[in-house]
């Protein structure tokens, strides 16, 4: 089997290309668009099938090297912190409580369903984690993180395939399923956001090409020099805490760090021209999403995935299905049923079966057809990205104990 290693500059090139083509078949397929599909998401599905074909009938193995796509994950969540308000976090505090217990039940719910597979599968007893919320809820990063330690632990020889797999899948599932869901809780509903209000990510679909209020190039460029310096904060921020002993992604560390920014250097510098809520910070956040998914997506070999037998697939249906009936009967409804509930469902796919780009990409693309959802871009994040990865440690840590 030959390897072909892409550069970093070429796999970024191709990511962009790769966008493109999703843009082009969204605005050609109509269902595409009416079903929430984020543009990077039909696009880098389409070049994973062409890595796949290429594995498949040339026997080249395409590697894509991603620093660039770790670059710009930073750059999307620190515009996110950017954008956060502390009247709005306090605004949000119960509908945060609420979306944080409700992840917290179905983080438990998932490893039961795990538990339960294993068993009637007659599966390995390690694999259990691998199957529920390293996986699924933790997605690659904590499933490359903790595979080693359950190989050691149960002797399980395959436990990064299998967990890796089985993130592949899920993230692939959340990229397809949550735009669909909020689009018919909005149409069965009949829900609409706030039209007038500017979107935290991107433009609306109709407003596109209208570029007329405060995005030029200093305003960008702005925005850019306020984005640098919070991600060195974060840095910075991230570093204390590991001297601590807290570990977390780094990206939790630039959230924090630009949510603090936001709330105190325009108070002390209000002639700053700070970039919250501008066009060229939605701008800057949605291109840095866009790319990052498409480089994503477009990195799965999904060969990896063959061999792995029908027991991974029929535990993924289940958890599947288990995921979209806790949004439609318990998510949506705790959350109050309103347009703010519809979004948060699209985006719980992500927390629940792929990852929290996936699930403020899903997000993302309701909000560009139906209107903004400030609040769901606030909690959401903070849920998903900083508190239940620590409750996922602890039951991670639960099943290997």
């Amino acid at each position: 089997m030959n390897s072909f290693e892409v550069s970093g500059l070429l796999s970024l090139t191709i990511a962009i290309v790769v966008f493109f083509i999703g843009a082009g078949l969204n605005r050609h397929i109509p269902a595409l668009r009416n079903w929430n599909i984020p543009e990077a998401v039909t696009g880098g599905l389409l070049a994973a099938a062409a890595t796949l074909l290429i594995h498949r009938f040339l026997g080249i193995s395409v590697n894509f090297h991603l620093d660039a796509r770790d670059t710009l994950l930073l750059y999307f969540f620190t515009g996110i912190g950017l954008n956060a308000r502390f009247s709005d976090l306090i605004a949000g505090g119960r509908p945060l409580l609420t979306l944080l217990a409700l992840t917290l039940g179905f983080l438990v719910i998932q490893n039961l369903i795990a538990v339960a597979s294993v068993a009637v599968l007659g599966l390995p007893e390690g694999i259990t984690v691998l199957l529920g919320s390293a996986s699924l809820i933790g997605g690659h990063g904590t499933t490359i993180a903790w595979a080693p330690i359950l190989t050691e632990r149960f002797g399980l020889t395959n436990a990064m395939e299998v967990g890796v797999a089985a993130a592949t899948l899920g993230l692939v599932v959340a990229s397809l399923v949550g735009g669909p869901i909020a689009g018919f809780l909005v149409k069965r509903f009949h829900l609409q956001g706030p039209q007038a209000q500017a979107l935290s990510i991107g433009f609306p679909h109709e407003n596109e090409r209208d570029v007329s209020d405060d995005l030029d190039h200093f305003s960008l460029l702005r925005t850019i020099l306020v984005l640098n310096v919070a991600i060195l904060c974060g840095y910075v921020l991230d570093e204390l805490l590991l001297e601590t002993g807290l570990r977390l992604p780094l990206f939790v560390a630039c959230l924090l760090s630009a949510i603090a920014l936001t709330n105190i250097v325009p108070r002390l510098l209000p002639t700053l021209g700070w970039p919250t809520r501008t066009r060229s910070l939605a701008l800057t956040s949605d291109l840095s999403l866009s790319i990052f998914l498409a480089m994503s997506l477009m990195s799965m070999q999904l060969w990896t995935l063959s061999g792995l037998g029908l027991a991974l697939v029929i535990v993924l249906v289940i958890q599947t299905a288990a995921a979209v009936a806790y949004i439609l009967f318990v998510v949506f409804p705790a959350m109050g049923r309103n347009y703010d509930a519809a979004v948060i469902a699209a985006g719980f796919t992500g927390i629940s079966l792929g990852a929290t780009p996936t699930a403020i990409a899903n997000m993302t693309a309701v909000t560009k057809l139906h209107g903004a959802s400030p609040t769901s871009f606030i909690i959401l994040p903070l849920v998903s990205a900083f508190f239940i990865d620590i409750a996922n440690a602890f039951a991670i840590g639960f099943f290997v104990n």
